[in-house]
C-alpha cells in the first residue's frame, strides 16, 4: 500500500483516536488494543506526526522525522508561557 495515500486518508480525528489507543491501550469504544494493533497503530502515529506535526511537543516526532526531546528548562518556560496565555484569556472573558 502507498504510505502517502494512507496518510492522506487519516483525518485529525482518526489520528487522535490512534494516539489515544497507543497511550491508553484501549480504543475509543473501550475495547483493548492487541499487541499487533498497538505496534501498527504506533507506526501510523509516528508517520502521521512526521508529516503533520509542525509544532512538536515533548516526545513527539517533528516534520523532520526526528524525535523532539525538550529540556526541563524548555518545558518549564513553555508551561509558564501557557499559564500566562490562560490568565490573559480568563481576564478577557470576564
Amino acid at each position: 500500500m502507498d504510505v502517502d495515500k494512507l496518510l492522506a486518508a487519516i483525518s485529525p480525528e482518526i489520528y487522535q483516536n490512534m494516539l489515544t489507543a497507543v497511550e491508553t491501550g484501549r480504543w475509543p469504544d473501550g475495547k483493548l488494543v492487541t499487541d499487533e494493533q498497538r505496534d501498527h497503530t504506533q507506526q501510523m502515529v509516528i508517520l502521521y506526526q512526521s508529516k503533520h506535526n509542525h509544532q512538536p511537543q515533548h516526545f513527539t516526532v517533528g516534520t523532520d522525522g526526528e524525535l523532539v526531546m525538550k529540556s526541563k528548562q524548555e518545558l518549564k518556560r513553555q508551561y509558564k508561557e501557557d499559564q500566562t496565555i490562560i490568565s490573559v484569556l480568563r481576564m478577557t472573558v470576564k
